[in-house]
């Protein structure tokens, strides 16, 4: 019998308790982390060590616009119509492996997940 990766145990448990704000943070956070992959890998002259970060990247884009509902509040299509250009500037980052648009890219997405992280805390805040 194998036992449990602990980190992956610790992993599922933060997902599955998590509230949405948190799970979109996370999301967020996870956005970065691979943008910021893609990024130095191409700095470091890896065109070939960018790809899977950076299409991860474009896979977690894709989820937060099909997650998002438009109709919620007035803010929502600039959001999706970020997304949108965001996803495109991945795909172009990763197709011709520009570090300058990937690293336009980590900004973008260091900036979301800044704001949604405030966003959440401002939240909770509330709640509490």
């Amino acid at each position: 019998m194998t036992m449990p990766n602990p980190r992956e145990t610790y992993l599922a448990a933060s997902v599955s308790t998590a509230t949405p704000s948190q799970l979109l943070v996370m999301l967020c956070e996870r956005l970065v982390v691979d943008v910021q992959r893609g990024t130095e890998a191409l700095r470091r002259g890896e065109p070939s060590q960018a790809h899977e970060p950076l299409l991860h990247a474009q896979e977690i884009v894709l989820e937060l616009n099909a997650s998002l509902d438009v109709t919620v509040w007035a803010g929502a299509a600039g959001l999706a119509s970020l997304y949108d250009y965001l996803h495109h500037e991945l795909v172009r980052a990763n197709m011709v492996k520009d570090l300058q648009v990937a690293e336009y890219c980590l900004q973008t997405v260091t900036t979301l997940r800044d704001t949604w992280r405030e966003a959440a805390g401002t939240l909770l805040a509330e709640t509490a």
